[in-house]
C-alpha cells in the first residue's frame, strides 16, 4: 500500500490522493485506517523525489467555472449519469478483448502478433496518431482549447483494448483519464458548460467508474483542478460512482458492501 502511494503520488503529483487511494482500493467500502500514516508519509516522499529529479507534478488549468446553481447541477448530474455508462462500456470493452484475443488466438505469441497487425492497420487508418499512445496529447488538446473529433473517446477505447487486449503491458489510469476528458469535450458541446469544466469533471467520473474509490478521485480532482469547481467534482463523482456498477478495471478488487444499500456483500469487481 506504501508502494501503491507513493507511485501514485510521483506521477501525478497529487500525494492526498495516493495516499487515499491506496486504503480505499483493495476492498470498497472498507477503509484501511491503519494505513494511514505510512501511506501519507510514503505519498509526500514520492512526490518530494519526483520533484526532486525534475519531474513536475500535473495541473490544468480549467478556465471559467460558472456559479454554481439549479441549471448547473442538473447538467453535472446529467454528466454523471452518462460517465458511468462510459465507464462501464470501457471496463467491459477492455476485459472482453482480452477474451475475445485468448479465444481465437490460444497461443499468445500469435495473440501478440495478431494484435500488433490489428493496431499496424488502425494506426495506418488513423494517420494523425491521435489515438496511440497514453492519450496525454488529447488532454493537452482539450485543455489548450483545441478542437478533436467528438467521437475520440470512442477511438481511444478501441485502441486501448486492442493493445492491452493482446497482451501489451501498459498504463490503464491515463488512457482512462483521456477517455474521460473526450468524453466531457462532447460534453460540453451538448451542455454548453466551458470546455475545461466538462473535461475535468470528465476525467474524475472516468476516474472513479473504473477504480471505484470516489474520496480518493475527489481528492484528486481537487489537487489536479483546484478547488473552484468542487460542487461539480463531488456531485458528479458521487452520481457516477453510484451508477457504474460493480465494475471496475482491477480482476482482485473486492466490494465488501453494497453501493445503494447498507448491507455486506463481500463480491468481487466484474469483468
Amino acid at each position: 500500500m506504501c508502494g501503491m502511494s507513493a507511485g501514485f503520488s510521483a506521477i501525478f503529483g497529487t500525494p492526498l490522493a495516493a495516499a487515499v487511494f491506496a486504503m480505499e482500493v483493495i476492498s470498497i467500502g472498507v477503509m484501511y485506517y491503519a494505513a494511514l500514516v505510512p501511506c501519507v508519509f510514503s505519498a509526500f516522499v514520492g512526490v518530494s523525489v519526483a520533484k526532486f529529479l525534475g519531474l513536475a507534478p500535473e495541473h490544468y488549468e480549467i478556465g471559467l467555472v460558472p456559479e454554481f446553481g439549479a441549471s448547473s447541477a442538473l447538467l453535472t448530474v446529467l454528466i454523471g449519469i452518462l460517465c458511468a455508462c462510459v465507464g462501464i462500456f470501457l471496463c467491459v470493452s477492455l476485459h472482453q478483448c482480452g477474451h475475445a484475443y485468448r479465444k481465437v488466438f490460444p497461443n499468445p505469441y500469435i495473440r501478440v502478433l495478431a494484435g500488433s497487425a490489428i493496431f499496424i492497420v488502425l494506426t495506418l487508418l488513423f494517420p494523425a496518431r491521435l489515438y496511440n499512445g497514453s492519450g496525454a496529447q488529447i488532454i493537452e488538446m482539450v485543455f489548450e482549447g483545441e478542437r478533436i473529433p467528438v467521437y475520440a473517446f470512442l477511438m481511444k477505447i478501441l485502441f486501448t483494448g486492442v493493445a492491452l487486449g493482446a497482451g501489451f503491458k501498459g498504463g490503464e489510469i491515463v488512457p482512462t483519464l483521456t477517455v474521460g476528458a473526450a468524453f466531457g469535450y462532447l460534453m460540453s458541446l451538448v451542455t454548453g458548460l466551458p470546455v475545461g469544466l466538462c473535461a475535468s469533471v470528465g476525467m474524475a467520473c472516468l476516474f472513479v467508474s473504473v477504480t471505484n474509490c470516489p474520496v480518493s478521485t475527489m481528492f484528486m480532482a481537487f489537487e489536479l483542478f483546484g478547488f473552484a469547481a468542487m460542487p461539480y467534482y463531488a456531485i458528479a463523482v458521487a452520481v457516477c460512482f453510484t451508477l457504474s456498477g460493480y465494475y471496475g478495471l482491477y480482476h482482485s478488487q473486492k466490494f465488501v458492501y453494497s453501493k445503494i444499500r447498507t448491507e455486506f456483500i463481500n463480491r468481487k469487481s466484474n469483468e
